[in-house]
């Protein structure tokens, strides 16, 4: 059983950019985490700064199968992406929408999420762990029992 964890712009930044807001972790510390703590599944990460790259990834992930779902931390395109939107809804694997920040404390254009309403949920506000619930998330979503 993999899960698929998709990132887009800025998480490459991760420990660099704004610490205060986004934490000390890089996303290879986050990812490396998520191994370590479920260790009965296999992990895709991948991480991008284009859109494009994103949305294959997605289509890829559904085309080959074999994936439990997506923990989709979309950066800046959460916002504003209605092509990362529109390939959400197009694919049957549930993808959870997780951000380091709570994204409904933040900037006003930073509160409106595109992506949410095709995505089975969203998980904001918690750090790393953020992306801890979204793979707890898809457990509980596929039926399987959290570790």
């Amino acid at each position: 059983m993999t899960i698929l964890v998709l990132n887009g712009p800025n998480l490459s930044r991760l420990g660099k950019r704004e610490p205060e807001v986004y934490g000390r972790q890089t996303l290879d510390d986050i990812n490396r985490k998520l191994v370590e703590n479920f260790p009965r599944f296999s992990f895709e990460f991948f991480q991008t700064e284009y859109e494009g790259a994103l949305l294959e990834k997605l289509f890829q992930s559904e085309d080959q199968g074999g994936y439990l779902g997506v923990v989709l931390n979309a950066g800046a395109l959460t916002h504003y992406s209605i092509a990362l939107r529109d390939a959400i809804s197009a694919v049957t694997i549930p993808v959870v929408e997780v951000h380091l920040s709570n994204i409904y404390a933040r900037e006003e254009f930073r509160r409106r999420s595109v992506i949410s309403e095709v995505c089975v949920g969203v998980i904001s506000g918690f750090g790393a762990n953020s992306y801890h619930l979204g793979v707890r998330a898809l457990m509980g979503i596929v039926s399987l029992e959290p570790e």
